[in-house]
């Protein structure tokens, strides 16, 4: 992944959704309009605040409408505050 072009301030972060599967596991393919929107994905970018504890390629889980969506270079992001960030996945 190239470097992105934009630095969140304060305690923002920018986070690149991951959408879900379009087919579910039992073979069922899911149209656009039945998607859910992502509740989770990665860091791609984090501010300048001592307090966030979260790093770039965290894959994290947030709230369902939380964040500013916008777009990059043809990708969609969401702009956040690190506190809208529920938690961060583990592998």
């Amino acid at each position: 992944m190239s470097a992105l072009k934009i630095q969140p301030l304060g305690s923002r972060v920018v986070i690149k959704p991951l959408e879900q599967e379009s087919k579910t596991p039992s073979g069922l393919y899911i149209p656009e309009t039945a998607k859910e929107k992502p509740q989770y994905g990665v860091v791609v970018a984090v501010g300048d605040s001592e307090d966030i504890k979260l790093k770039v390629n965290d894959k994290v889980l947030f709230a369902k409408y939380s964040g500013t969506e916008f777009k990059l270079d043809g990708q969609e992001y969401l702009l956040m505050e690190c506190s809208d960030v529920l938690a961060k996945i583990l592998e």
